[in-house]
């Protein structure tokens, strides 16, 4: 049940006398009203216990949309073409600078793609399914994700993730991510990734049909956006496989219950912490991830046992930047990484992450 406080009616009447500038009378009538007729809740109270079919129905009558419509701050663009939602920064979300891990960004990437995805009416019970993929028991599962993090948010920013989809060949589909800081407008981050369309029953792989592709690209950029248009740009790099020995390695990481998604399997960002198991520690210590590229090679179950795999590498293709810097600096670490099952090796996925030096206030 959703209340107002007394501080936020006496903020909310403050922003009402000072934006509207009503006559003394009508200021008075505003003043007199007491916190107790400003608690009522946002929905009748046995309206908001029936199922979350009537709910649905019972909102969707009064034209509010669902309950979590009314809160999430997102909605499409203008155009209908793009998504853009704004996070406020956890304190479960940041790690030990007081920032939030990259773990943390690629779960926001992943929340505001299911919510583009739901906002233009696709099913969000197996990751944007379309009526055709489910009838047909489709699925789509990450290929490659790169993402660039230019300035990490802090506790309680407020970070605003701006996403979209386009077609991409005739076995997938791209989407795209730019972040930026409310406060400021700064370009904080980009990412990009590829996804493949997989047959949830015989876990096989399937082209997308053109009923699967006319469903989506209605809901995509007419002429080709990419969050990085600079020629040979590093998440366009092809990732070379990891071989033995390996200088650091995680040996026998196990999957928990929690990393299983709604599609059975462990989920993508559940990888990006694996990989970085195996990053050494002097280099957590004096670095931050700055960018990371995984290319996904096989599902991993519950059941399976993973060892996680580093090496320290030469210039894999130069860091984008941002738009006030490009260059790559001395300071930076390039590492290649493999994970793969502890018991036959098959290879599961292989990466590269680049780290730059921690800025001197962390």
């Amino acid at each position: 049940m959703l209340k107002l406080s007394c501080n936020a009616t006496d903020k909310l009447q403050t922003l009402f006398s000072h934006s509207h500038q009503p006559d003394p009378a009508h200021r008075r009538t505003v003043s007199s009203v007491s916190c107790s007729h400003l608690r009522k809740p946002v929905l009748d109270p046995l309206r908001a216990t029936v199922s979350a079919d009537q709910g649905s129905v019972i909102r969707a009558e009064q034209g509010l949309g669902t309950l979590a419509d009314q809160l999430r701050l997102g909605s499409l663009t203008e155009d209908g073409l793009s998504y853009k939602e704004k996070f406020i920064v956890r304190s479960y979300e940041v790690g030990s600078n007081k920032t939030a891990t990259v773990e943390t960004v690629a779960n926001l990437l992943q929340e505001v793609g299911c919510n583009h995805a739901q906002s233009v009416g696709f099913s969000t019970d197996g990751f944007a399914t379309t009526p055709t993929m489910r009838k047909l028991h489709l699925i789509w599962v990450t290929a490659r994700m790169h993402i660039e993090i230019y300035k990490y948010p802090a506790w309680g920013d407020v970070v605003e993730i701006e996403t979209w989809c386009q077609s991409e060949g005739r076995i997938g589909t791209r989407r795209d991510w730019i972040l930026k800081d409310v406060a400021t407008g700064e370009v904080t981050g980009r990412a990009t990734s590829k996804w493949v369309m997989m047959n949830q029953d015989t876990r096989r792989l399937q082209k997308v049909s053109d009923d699967v592709r006319d469903e989506y690209l209605v809901f995509c950029p007419k002429e080709l956006r990419l969050a990085f248009p600079e020629e040979n740009n590093r998440s366009l790099k092809k990732i070379p496989k990891l071989e033995d020995p390996a200088q650091y390695s995680m040996i026998g990481l196990k999957p928990r219950r929690a990393d299983l998604d709604m599609n059975q399997h462990v989920n993508n960002v559940t990888y990006i912490g694996w990989v970085l198991e195996s990053i050494p520690q002097e280099i957590v210590d004096t670095h931050e991830l700055q960018v990371i590229t995984l290319d996904y090679r096989r599902e991993c179950q519950q059941d399976d046992v993973v060892d996680s795999l580093t090496t320290t590498t030469s210039e894999i293709g130069g860091t984008n930047g941002s738009a006030s810097s490009g260059a790559q600096g001395q300071n930076d670490s390039q590492f290649l990484h493999l994970l793969r099952l502890s018991g036959d090796g098959q290879e599961i996925n292989r990466g590269t992450t680049l780290w730059r030096k921690k800025p001197s206030n962390l």
